[in-house]
C-alpha cells in the first residue's frame, strides 16, 4: 500500500466511523423511542460507554464498503453497520466479564463491569444484543422484507452458538484442554471471523447482489477475519499494552495455544501475507471498485494495534 493509498483508506474509514457513531449517538440516547416505556439512565450510560469508547468501527467500514460496490442505499447499509457494531460491542462486553476473560482495560479505559459493575455490563451487552436486530428489522431501515430477513437470519448465525458464541465457548474450553491447529483455526473462524463474514456478506445483502457476488464476499470476510485475529495473536506477543489499550501477553499466561504460539512470528507474517494475496483475488471481479477493501485487507494484516 502506497502511502497515498493508505491515506486515502484512512480518510475512508474515518469518514464512516463517524457516520455510525453520529447514528449510534442518536440512537442511544436516554430519550425513549416509539413503543419504549423508559431508558434507564445508568444502564444507558454503560451501554454508551461501550459503544461510544473509540475504535476502528472496522465492521461497519467493511459493511458499507461492501454494499458501496453495488450501489446500495447509504442510509440502509449505515444502519446495518450501526446494528453490526451493537453486536460487536455487546461482545466486548461480555467477554471482559470476570467469569470470561476478565479485563480491567478496554481501548484504555475501565471496560464496562470495572466501571459500573458485573450486573450493569451484562444488562448492558443483553440491552445491545437485542437492539441490533431491532435495528434491521425496523421499516426505518428501507430494504424489502426479504433483505431484511436474510440480514436478521444470516447475523443470528454469525453471532450465535455455530459462529461467535460458540467460539467464545471453545476458547474458554481451549483454556484446559489445548485445541490441535485446526481446532484454533476452527475457533478463531467462529469467535472473531464469523462477524467479520458478516459484514462483508451484508453489504451484498443490502445491495441485492446475486448468490456468486455474495458467497465471493463472504470468502473475502473469512480471509480477513482469520487475518484479523493472526494479527491480534502476533501483537499480543510483540506489543505493550500502553499501545494496545489493552492487557497484552495474556494468552501465553494462561498458557492458550494460538497459531503463533504453535509456528512463531515469522511463520505468522507468512500467512498474513498469503492471506492479502487471497483477499485481493477474491476483490479481483469488481476491479478498481474494491479498492478500498483491498487496502482493508492490508490494514488488518498489517495493523499495529
Amino acid at each position: 500500500m502506497t502511502d497515498r493509498d493508505f491515506s486515502l483508506f484512512q480518510i475512508a474509514l474515518q469518514q464512516r466511523a463517524t457516520s455510525v457513531e453520529a447514528l449510534l449517538g442518536n440512537l442511544l440516547s436516554d430519550r425513549p423511542q416509539t413503543g419504549e416505556i423508559s431508558r434507564p439512565p445508568r444502564l444507558m450510560a454503560a451501554i454508551r460507554h461501550s459503544v461510544l469508547n473509540g475504535g476502528k468501527r472496522l465492521r461497519p467500514f467493511l459493511v458499507m464498503e461492501s454494499a458501496a460496490l453495488f450501489k446500495a442505499d447509504n442510509l440502509a447499509a449505515l444502519r446495518v453497520a450501526a446494528a453490526l457494531e451493537c453486536v460487536h460491542s455487546y461482545s466486548l462486553v461480555h467477554d471482559d466479564l470476570p467469569a470470561m476473560d476478565n479485563d480491567d482495560l478496554r481501548r484504555g479505559q475501565p471496560t464496562v463491569h470495572r466501571k459500573f459493575d458485573e450486573a450493569t455490563a451484562i444488562l448492558a451487552g443483553d440491552s445491545l444484543l437485542t437492539y441490533a436486530f431491532e435495528l434491521i428489522a425496523s421499516e426505518e431501515t428501507e430494504l424489502d422484507p426479504q433483505a431484511r430477513i436474510a440480514l436478521i437470519a444470516t447475523l443470528a448465525r454469525a453471532a450465535g452458538v455455530g459462529g461467535m458464541v460458540g467460539g467464545q465457548a471453545l476458547d474458554l474450553e481451549a483454556e484446559m484442554v489445548k485445541p490441535d491447529e485446526q481446532g484454533i483455526i476452527r475457533l478463531q473462524a467462529m469467535k472473531t471471523g464469523a462477524l467479520i463474514r458478516f459484514a462483508c456478506e451484508a453489504g451484498a445483502i443490502v445491495g441485492h447482489a446475486g448468490l456468486e457476488d455474495r458467497e465471493r464476499l463472504a470468502e473475502y470476510g473469512a480471509a480477513i477475519g482469520l487475518a484479523f485475529q493472526l494479527a491480534d495473536d502476533l501483537l499480543d506477543v510483540t506489543a505493550d499494552a500502553s499501545h494496545m489499550g489493552k492487557a497484552t501477553r495474556k494468552d501465553a499466561a494462561a498458557g492458550k495455544a494460538t497459531l503463533v504460539s504453535m509456528h512463531g512470528i515469522e511463520w505468522t507474517q507468512r500467512q498474513l501475507v498469503g492471506l492479502i494475496a487471497q483477499a485481493e483475488e477474491l476483490l479481483a471481479p469488481f476491479g478498481e471498485k474494491a479498492a478500498l477493501l483491498k487496502d482493508a485487507a492490508r490494514f488488518i494484516a498489517e495493523r499495529q494495534s
